[in-house]
């Protein structure tokens, strides 16, 4: 998930910035906005939140950098155990990009990792909202069911994500395995003896 999330928002990134440079527009916000590509690059986190927020306030078309720096700088956060810090991050890109699925994914892997696994699972149900035909969505909540032995709410967000791909191999596989559980959980019933027949 992690490696995943780095190369989408890497190249999220990269198109954001490559789309700044090139449109016409204030130049001002163009040159800062420039400034804190640079910035992002170096992974200056703070400085290219910095010229993003100045370049968005001169022309709103930068505010999508600005959601996208935020989530760089929440990752590299998490990446150092500051989970409040990155979640503050989140919110942020949330709160200018409600829109973006993988916000709310990055958010979500956090929220698993400090245990907060309602959030988690409110998180991803978000993500699905944004991104209704993207199947990892159903498979963290069906992962997150499975850990809190929640079986029926797994096999409904399993087969949710057996509904977007049947050949999916993790929901597959899970299906597999829930399966297995319910029929170790299931009730034995003693099957009745037949009572002896009587001898006239």
């Amino acid at each position: 998930m992690k490696t995943t999330f780095v190369l989408c928002l890497a190249i999220t990134l990269g198109i954001s910035i490559a789309r700044s440079a090139q449109q016409e527009g204030n130049q001002e916000a163009a040159k800062i906005a420039r400034e804190g590509s640079q910035a992002a690059k170096d992974q200056d986190w703070n400085k290219a939140i910095e010229r993003f927020r100045k370049a968005a306030e001169m022309d709103r078309k930068y505010s999508q950098d600005v959601a996208i720096a935020y989530q760089q700088r929440a990752f590299s956060y998490a990446n150092d155990q500051r989970f409040q810090d990155a979640l503050n991050d989140l919110n942020e890109a949330i709160n200018i990009n409600p829109r973006d699925a993988r916000a709310y994914e990055q958010r979500a892997a956090i929220e698993i990792k400090i245990n907060d696994y309602d959030r988690a699972l409110a998180d991803y149900e978000l993500a699905i909202k944004a991104s209704p035909g993207e199947i990892k969505y159903h498979n963290y909540r069906a992962y997150i069911y499975e850990l809190r032995s929640d079986i029926p709410n797994a096999t409904t967000e399993n087969e949710a994500a057996l509904k977007i791909n049947s050949k999916n191999k993790e929901a597959v596989e899970r299906k597999q395995r829930l399966q297995k559980i319910q029929s170790a959980n299931a009730p034995q019933t003693n099957t009745p003896v037949a009572a002896p027949s009587k001898k006239p």
